[in-house]
């Protein structure tokens, strides 16, 4: 009799392993629609299966469907009120429909995007994602709907408690959008020193470019091609270089080394380190070479109207 029902149960529990596992294989390919439908035909005849659910969920938050993906994650915060994640969930899904509608709209949706944050964190207190969506949250809000830079500052020493890497990056978020760049400067470095991640050096090659420093940006971004040795740094020192007329000379080389060495894996087209250089010769004097590598460009890239208007203004 034994043996008879779990004849009967097995079928029914590869079925659901199979369509929750291919739901899970679409998503890490980025097939997000056929994740959609796989995981949707399942959860209408599963709807206690809190796994497919969240599955579905982030299915519809890949694809900006952010009522669908707020919907599944109510249903998992329904069933399981204390988990901290779900919670942190539902908040960026609701965050990011407020972020696309109107802001009169937003108004009504940002009460539960602050609330859904806080039960995260209330919950788990070691949740660093739920913290720094509220230093973000607490920054942006304007005063007068409760942002504050004290709060945020509060979350961002608590972040500081559980890693000290997202602490300075959050420390350095806060300074930066409040118009500090010294004080940003300093806990991105100190963010560099103690973690020294490439997301770090990211960080503080973004503040010194915003701020107009493109030599401070070119050194640390060549620190950081030095610890991560990522070709996809030789592009972005070029890139500096050539739109700030600084350091020509290592612009071109960056690029040179960078075209040599591309792969698709570092992203930027070569078409467009091509243009760099193209605008560096520009720089330089050197009309015949701009000439060159901004037909280069073009020929991979005919489309781009950039490439075009700097070719009809040499």
């Amino acid at each position: 009799m034994k043996t008879f029902l779990l004849v009967l149960i097995f079928p029914i529990f590869v079925i659901a392993q199979t369509s929750v596992q291919k739901g899970k294989t679409f998503l890490e390919s980025k097939q997000f629609s056929k994740a959609e439908k796989e995981l949707k035909l399942f959860v209408d005849n599963n709807s206690d299966n809190l796994e497919a659910i969240e599955l579905l969920g982030d299915a519809y938050g890949h694809q900006k469907k952010w009522d669908e993906a707020a919907t599944a994650y109510k249903r998992l915060v329904k069933a399981k009120p204390n988990n901290a994640n779900y919670h942190y969930k539902l908040g960026g899904a609701l965050g990011m429909k407020a972020l696309s509608v109107s802001k009169i709209s937003a108004l009504g949706i940002i009460g539960d995007v602050k609330s859904s944050f806080l039960k995260a964190a209330e919950l788990d207190p070691n949740h660093i994602e739920a913290r720094w969506a509220l230093v973000e949250l607490y920054m942006q809000l304007p005063g007068i709907i409760g942002g504050s830079k004290k709060t945020s500052l509060k979350y961002a020493n608590q972040l500081e408690n559980l890693s000290k890497v997202d602490g300075y990056l959050a420390k350095g978020y806060i300074y930066e959008y409040d118009d500090e760049p010294e004080l940003a400067e300093e806990y991105y470095l100190k963010a560099i020193k103690v973690g020294g991640s490439l997301t770090c050096y990211e960080k503080l090659t973004e503040l010194y470019t915003k701020e107009d420093q493109p030599d401070k940006a070119v050194a640390n971004m060549e620190a950081a091609q030095i610890k991560h040795q990522r070709n996809s740094l030789h592009y972005q020192i070029g890139k500096v270089c050539a739109d700030y007329n600084v350091q020509l000379d290592k612009g071109e080389r960056c690029l040179k080394v960078y075209i040599q060495n591309y792969s698709a894996k570092d992203g930027v087209p070569k078409a467009w380190a091509n243009y760099r250089l193209a605008q560096i010769y520009k720089h330089k004097k050197d009309s015949t070479n701009a000439l060159k590598y901004i037909n280069l460009a073009i020929s991979e890239l005919p489309d781009i109207e950039v490439f075009k208007d700097f070719k009809d203004d040499l």
